[in-house]
């Protein structure tokens, strides 16, 4: 399974794959960090077909077209907030994972780029939010072979060093 997981150093509007996942927020309408950078990468019709959706629930996953982004598809997937820990935190982000490969598979995506789900704004603590991450990309390609590539996207070298010492 090692040569179907990764972690690179990269910007992940720039990735030519199947699918790029989006750290969204619940109302789907761009924003900072990695959310707004795929929205203007997209350009203005991905805001239109967010609008469209109406939204998504902490944990859970939406799927759009990729429109000028080089991957065909955006799955938008919105991650808790940190609180400590005690408010479903960790079951929340491992959702985001779960249900993000769920409907990639549905979709037919082959290959698939996140990024660090909940580790900017949100302020999820990066080695937890990257176990968490590793553990259940891992678990999902260890029970599915539909998923040929899944690459954690990292935003600078500490990033893709969290991600390098978990994939180990």
């Amino acid at each position: 399974m090692t040569d179907r997981i990764a972690a690179i150093e990269a910007d992940i509007t720039t990735l030519d794959l199947d699918a790029i996942v989006n750290a969204a927020n619940e109302g789907l309408r761009g924003g900072g960090g990695v959310d707004g950078a795929i929205h203007r990468a997209a350009g203005p019709r991905l805001l239109a077909a967010c609008i469209e959706i109406g939204g998504c629930p902490t944990g859970e996953a939406r799927i759009t077209p990729g429109f000028d982004l080089p991957a065909d598809h955006v799955i938008h997937t919105v991650g808790p907030v940190w609180h400590g820990g005690d408010r479903g935190e960790p079951e929340l982000l491992a959702n985001c994972y779960r249900n993000s490969l769920a409907l990639a598979v549905e979709n037919d995506v082959r290959s698939i780029a996140f990024p660090a789900i909940s580790c900017g704004i949100y302020g999820y603590p990066v080695a937890r939010a990257v176990e968490i991450a590793v553990r259940e990309v891992r678990a999902f390609l260890g029970r599915d072979d539909r998923i040929e590539q899944a690459i954690f996207a990292c935003f600078g070298e500490e990033m893709l060093a969290a991600y390098e010492a978990v994939l180990k």
